[in-house]
């Protein structure tokens, strides 16, 4: 069976991104992922979602009775960002959740969220099929109570036509082109900070190979980009 749909790349003029229930209390039941890579993901998608202007929703579901309050390192990202607090499991049965995605006017919608069988997996069938969107999700940037639970899931969306993506994917498709000169410097610098391997890959090809300053200078980071090309002076 050849597949042709959902084929379009992602660009930052095409897509939207939703992040769901970034919580304490749902991130304590996720066994599928290391947590803390898991906020590391979800913290660097949020950045690059800002960085590269993509419309961004956030919910959250019963936040004072059994959930807690949003990651404050996403929080941070989008500090005037409304946060659309819900009852529903399914963030799509939520109005304020529709009129968002529908304010956002793209079809292309990118999700985060825990958890991956229940919220993301709901979210995204309802989405599809009552709102006739495509659903990109991120893996990565999402979790559940095990590893077979989040697998499951995945596999079920990915046959009923949802696209899989991970972090870092998601992030260079919407840079796509190097000579993006407006958003380089600023995804470096998610990737250097949150881009594990390839993040040390990136430092050692500014400090190493391009003999960019490696240190502080009072107290302030020198640009590795900016030294690289046109060397310090002193």
């Amino acid at each position: 069976m050849t597949m042709t749909a959902n084929i379009d790349l992602l660009t930052p003029d095409n897509s939207q991104i939703i992040f769901i229930d970034h919580q304490p209390q749902m991130a304590f039941g996720v066994a599928s992922i290391d947590r803390q890579t898991l906020k590391n993901n979800t913290v660097a998608l949020a950045k690059a979602a800002k960085l590269f202007g993509i419309p961004t929703t956030v919910t959250t579901v019963e936040t004072d009775s059994f959930s807690g309050n949003t990651y404050p390192e996403l929080l941070e990202v989008f500090p005037d960002h409304d946060i659309l607090e819900r009852t529903s499991m399914n963030s799509w049965d939520d109005q304020k959740v529709r009129d968002a995605l529908e304010a956002a006017g793209r079809k292309k919608v990118i999700v985060s969220g825990l958890w991956t069988g229940i919220c993301n997996n709901m979210f995204a069938f309802s989405a599809m099929q009552e709102g006739g969107y495509e659903i990109y999700m991120v893996a990565d940037a999402s979790g559940d109570t095990s590893p077979e639970a989040h697998d499951t899931a995945m596999n079920r969306m990915a046959h009923g036509g949802v696209v899989p993506m991970t972090t870092i994917q998601t992030m260079l498709e919407w840079q796509r082109d190097w000579a993006r000169r407006d958003t380089y410097d600023g995804l470096m610098d998610i990737i250097r900070e949150h881009g594990g391997a390839y993040g040390m890959g990136v430092d050692y090809a500014y400090t190493h190979v391009h003999k960019a300053p490696a240190r502080f200078a009072g107290g302030k980071r020198l640009d590795p980009v900016a030294a690289a090309i046109k060397p310090a002076a002193e």
